[in-house]
C-alpha cells in the first residue's frame, strides 16, 4: 500500500494527535532541497557529518524517547546531557511539547515540568543555560493555519496526504493539518529535522506504533537526515535507552528503505 492515513486519538486531559502512517509513504523523490530553505532559516546547531549525529542531536532523540515513555527519572538526566550539549531551553521546551502530539498531554505535561526542576537545580549550582530564541513568525489562524499545515504535512511527506480514511472521518484531516503540522511545525524555532529526530525517539518507546515510527523514517529521510544518521540513531537507542527501543527504530527504517527509490547513505 502507498497512502498514508493519520489517526486521533482522545485522551482525559485533552485532544491527543497521532501521525499513523497505515502502509507506506508514498514513494515519491521529495528533494531535500525543498526543505533547505525551512532548515537555513532555524538556529544554527552543532556540525555533524552525514555519517554521524552531533552530541546535541543525539540528546534531542533520547529526551524524546524518555519523555513518550513517561521515565521522568532518566528523563532528568537526558535533558542535563542534551543543555550540557548545547540544546537551548526554548529547543528543549518545543521537544517537550511536542510529545503531546505523539503520546498525550500528561506525558508532554510532566516532562515539562521535570525540565522546570532541572533548569532550577543548574541556576543554583551557577549554570546559565541559553534561553534560546521563540518562534520568528506569528503562527497563522483559521483557513490560513490549515493552508500553512497542509503544505508543511505535504512537504514532509513528499505527496499529498489522502485515503479512505480522511474521507470516512474528514475531522482527522483537520486536526492534523492545523494542530500538529499547522500549530507545531509553524514553530520554526526548532529545525525539521530535530522534530524528526524528536519524533523517531518517541515513537520508538511506544509498543504498537511501527507503522507510525516507519512513515517518520520516510519523513527523516525527506528533511535531510541520512541512512547512516538514522543508523547511528538506532545506536544511540540501544545505547541509552533500551535494546526493544533500538529494535523497534532498525526494523522501521530497513522497511522504509525496502519501500522507497534507493538515495545516498
Amino acid at each position: 500500500m502507498t497512502r498514508n492515513t493519520f489517526v486521533l486519538r482522545r485522551k482525559t486531559g485533552g485532544v491527543v494527535l497521532w501521525a499513523v502512517a497505515v502502509g507506506l509513504l508514498a514513494a515519491v523523490a521529495l528533494l531535500p532541497s525543498q526543505l533547505v530553505a525551512q532548515t537555513a532559516s532555524t538556529p544554527a546547531v552543532a556540525a555533524a557529518s552525514s555519517e554521524s549525529l552531533s552530541a546535541r542531536q543525539e540528546a534531542i532523540v533520547v529526551i524524546g524517547a524518555f519523555a513518550a515513555a513517561g521515565d521522568i527519572t532518566r528523563l532528568g538526566t537526558a535533558l542535563n546531557g542534551g543543555l550540557d550539549a548545547g540544546l537551548s531551553v526554548n529547543e528543549a521546551k518545543e521537544v517537550l511539547m511536542q510529545v503531546y502530539a505523539y503520546a498525550g498531554f500528561p506525558r508532554s505535561l510532566n516532562a515539562l515540568g521535570e525540565l522546570m526542576k532541572v533548569l532550577d537545580a543548574r541556576r543554583q549550582r551557577g549554570i546559565q543555560d541559553p534561553p534560546g530564541r521563540e518562534p520568528s513568525r506569528t503562527i497563522p489562524t483559521g483557513e490560513a493555519l490549515l493552508a500553512a499545515g497542509t503544505a508543511n504535512q505535504t512537504r514532509l511527506a513528499g505527496a499529498p496526504v489522502r485515503g479512505p480514511l480522511f474521507e470516512f472521518a474528514p475531522a482527522i484531516d483537520s486536526y492534523l493539518k492545523t494542530h500538529l503540522f499547522g500549530d507545531i511545525f509553524e514553530r520554526d524555532n526548532l529545525d525539521w529535522q530535530s522534530r524528526e529526530l524528536a519524533t523517531v525517539g518517541m515513537l520508538s518507546a511506544l509498543v504498537g506504533a511501527e507503522s507510525q515510527l516507519q512513515a517518520h523514517m520516510r519523513i527523516s529521510l525527506n528533511v535531510g537526515l541520512t541512512q547512516s544518521q538514522l543508523r547511528r540513531l538506532a545506536q544511540v537507542l540501544d545505547n541509552r535507552v533500551g535494546a526493544d527501543n533500538a529494535q523497534r527504530a532498525r526494523e522501521s527504517l530497513d522497511r522504509a528503505l525496502a519501500a522507497t527509490p534507493a538515495r545516498g547513505s
